[in-house]
This record gives structure tokens, C-alpha cells and sequence, in this order.
């Protein structure tokens, strides 16, 4: 049985060493739970994409935009149930630090197209009726404290507003996702607003950035693909259709092998805590071999004698573990909303901290098997006979 007293006054004999261990395992663990929280939230996109929606884009380039005139051809084509054109806005909220993603959208086909998207607050009627109105996600409401019937003035960096300021905007909704292929720090707006203030301004119609279908049950999506891309392969304008997954890796992979190289930190933060843990218990085990002697000449088993080594290091990287994880949960909302843009969905699951807890208890059974054996293995008399 452990004597988890003579650990603990083992432990207090070098406060200052073991709150420095401590306070280093805390950090690791921090670092690695966002590092894993990050490399979750770019792949949550991709995991939370839908099987019966596809995306159709310029064969040129996301930021070519294609004609309106698609959108009625492309609902026609066997298999597709409903078509929703999206716009990238551009917008920001008074200064150029307060953006977020908005989106000029079709309001009688979004929700049918995305059914994830669930109203809270308001009605999908109300957004509707109002063609200044719009729907935004709870994250964004949350952050700079929207409620129903308040006017959003944005600016956008694409698109000039007729009246040559801001372009105004009427919470109609405030919406709920249910699953992280959509975020909560978005806004959809009128696609008809938009198009009236662009034609003020071009005297012309804008086009669509992309056109999101949404497939029947049972549809032959690569089919549906091919037929797509073939009745625009001679022009205006070609396009490629994919579907919803392969169009978030997009940007996932635009960023460049973050995951690899997030995961390579981590190892490497992990590696160094834990020969930094390897270094204080053996520097603890030689303090403690005087200590050691007395235990077995009284009658204490290398066993347990070894056990107690070990304990002091899962102790002291067990609460270390502890801390760090609830430093990463409780910075989860600050963060949330500073890396939201970026990072959209970003959340610290519980299989990361289970993941943490994990790891912490790999560093401490490593960091303390070594002076754990040598204590087992060290002979009463030659014990002794240390005077440190």
C-alpha cells in the first residue's frame, strides 16, 4: 500500500522544484490541448460535410464568379432537389478587426439546402419577409451582443455599398448549428438586397461565387457531377462540381499540412517535458536513496519502496495534466472567439482532454519508472551508506 504522506512530504521537501515541474506539465498540456483543438477544428469542416450536397464553382478559380443564369439550368439536371447561390460579402463590423464570415444567399432555399441550420430566435418567415433582414449564427450574436431587431451596419472590403457607406443589415434570426459542417459566427443575408444595391452601383447583376445543391436520397452524385460540368464545358464560364468534402479540404489544404506540422510541435513539446520530468525525479531519487535505506532497513518491500518513486511523479504530472486542462477549457471562449475567423468550430472536445489525461500519465509513469527500478533494485546497506 502507498503511503501517500511520505509522498507528499517527499514531494514538499523542494516546493520550489516541484511547483516549477508542475507549472511546466501545465503548460505542455495547455499547448498540446489547443494544438489538437486547432488541428480538430480545420478537419471539422470536412468530417461534418454533408453526403448529399455538392458545391459548383468556377474550373478558374473560387473567386471567378459565374453567371445567375446557371442556377436555373443546374436545378434541372436529374437528382438535384434545390440549388442555393452564395456570395463571399467580405464584410466587418465598424473596424476591420470585427470580421467575420457573411454570405448573400438565397433565403427560400437555404434552410431546405441546410437543414443544420437551426432558428433559435426569430422565425425563418420573419428573415424572410424582410428584405434587409438577415441570420446569424449564436456565436456571433454572443460576441458583440445582437439580439432581434438590431441594425448590423457592415463594410465591405468587395463590395461598395450605393450609398457609399456602410450596407445595413436587421437581425431577422439568430440560428443554431447542429452539426460543424456550418458556423456559428456566420451571417446569411438577402441575395435580392444585395443584387439591387450591386446593379445601382455596376448597372449590372453580380454573379454567384458558388451554387450549393442538395441531392435527392439515393442520387447518383458522381453522375450528377459529370452532367454538371458537361453543360457548361464549352463556356461562358466552366465549373467544376464536387462534393461538400472535397470543397472544405480546399482550404484546409490552402493553409499547407498544418495538421503535420501541428503535430510535430506537440511531439516535440511532449518529448522535452517529459526529459525535463525524467531529470527532476532523478534528481529527486538521489536526494531520497538515504531515505530509501532507512524504508527497507524498517521493513518496507522493494516494491513498495518503488512505488513510491513512482507515485511522486504521477502525482506531480497528474496535477500538472489537471491544471493545464482546465487552463485550455476555461480559455475555450476567449479563444473561440479570437480564433473563430480562422478557425472556425474551434472547441476543446473531451476526447482531447481525454487524450491530455493520457499523455500526462505517460510522461509520469516514464519520468518515474527509471528511479522507480533503481530504487527497487538498491540495496539496503548500500542505501545507507549515502549521506546526501
Amino acid at each position: 500500500m502507498i503511503s501517500f504522506r511520505l509522498v507528499r512530504r517527499n514531494l514538499t521537501k523542494h516546493r520550489m522544484r516541484s511547483l516549477l515541474t508542475i507549472a511546466s506539465i501545465v503548460v505542455a498540456v495547455f499547448l498540446i490541448c489547443i494544438l489538437h483543438s486547432l488541428v480538430v477544428a480545420l478537419e471539422s469542416g470536412v468530417q461534418g460535410a454533408k453526403r448529399d450536397r455538392l458545391v459548383v464553382q468556377s474550373a478558374v478559380s473560387l473567386f471567378v464568379s459565374l453567371p445567375l443564369s446557371y442556377q436555373g439550368r443546374i436545378v434541372e439536371v436529374a437528382g438535384v432537389e434545390s440549388t442555393c447561390k452564395w456570395q463571399w460579402f467580405g464584410g466587418y463590423f465598424q473596424d476591420s478587426s470585427n470580421f467575420f464570415a457573411n454570405f448573400a444567399v438565397d433565403p427560400d432555399t437555404l434552410l431546405t439546402v441546410y437543414p443544420e441550420i437551426e432558428i433559435a430566435k426569430g422565425s425563418a418567415d420573419e428573415w424572410r419577409a424582410d428584405r434587409r433582414g438577415c441570420l446569424i449564427g449564436s456565436m456571433l450574436a454572443q460576441q458583440f451582443g445582437w439580439e432581434l431587431g438590431d441594425t448590423i451596419p457592415l463594410i465591405s472590403s468587395i463590395f461598395e455599398s450605393p450609398t457609399g457607406g456602410a450596407w445595413e443589415f436587421v437581425v431577422r434570426g439568430i440560428y443554431q448549428p447542429k452539426s460543424t459542417a456550418v458556423d456559428g459566427r456566420t451571417m446569411f443575408f438577402h441575395w435580392d438586397y444585395f443584387q439591387k444595391g450591386m446593379e445601382q452601383v455596376f448597372d449590372e447583376a453580380p454573379g454567384a461565387g458558388t451554387f450549393i445543391l442538395r441531392t435527392a436520397p439515393g442520387a447518383d452524385q458522381t453522375a450528377i457531377m459529370r452532367e454538371v460540368e458537361e453543360l457548361y464545358a464549352n463556356g461562358p464560364q466552366r465549373v467544376n462540381c464536387t462534393t461538400e468534402a472535397a470543397f472544405q479540404a480546399q482550404f484546409v489544404s490552402m493553409m499547407g499540412n498544418i495538421p503535420l506540422l501541428v503535430s510535430a510541435i506537440g511531439t516535440g513539446v511532449a518529448v522535452a517535458i517529459a526529459l525535463a520530468c525524467v531529470n527532476t525525479m532523478l534528481m529527486a531519487f538521489r536526494e531520497q536513496m538515504h531515505d530509501v535505506g532507512i524504508l527497507k532497513a524498517i521493513g518496507f518491500g522493494a516494491g513498495r519502496v518503488a512505488s513510491l518513486m513512482l507515485a511522486q511523479s504521477l502525482l506531480l504530472c497528474g496535477a500538472g495534466g489537471a491544471l493545464g486542462m482546465l487552463l485550455a477549457k476555461g480559455s475555450e471562449p476567449v479563444l473561440m472567439i479570437g480564433l473563430g475567423t480562422m478557425f472556425p468550430g474551434y472547441t476543446v472536445a473531451p476526447h482531447t482532454l481525454l487524450q491530455a489525461a493520457a499523455l500526462s500519465l505517460a510522461i509520469g509513469l516514464v519520468a518515474g519508472i527509471v528511479p522507480a527500478l533503481r530504487a527497487r533494485s538498491l540495496q539496503c546497506v548500500d542505501a545507507l551508506r549515502m549521506v546526501d
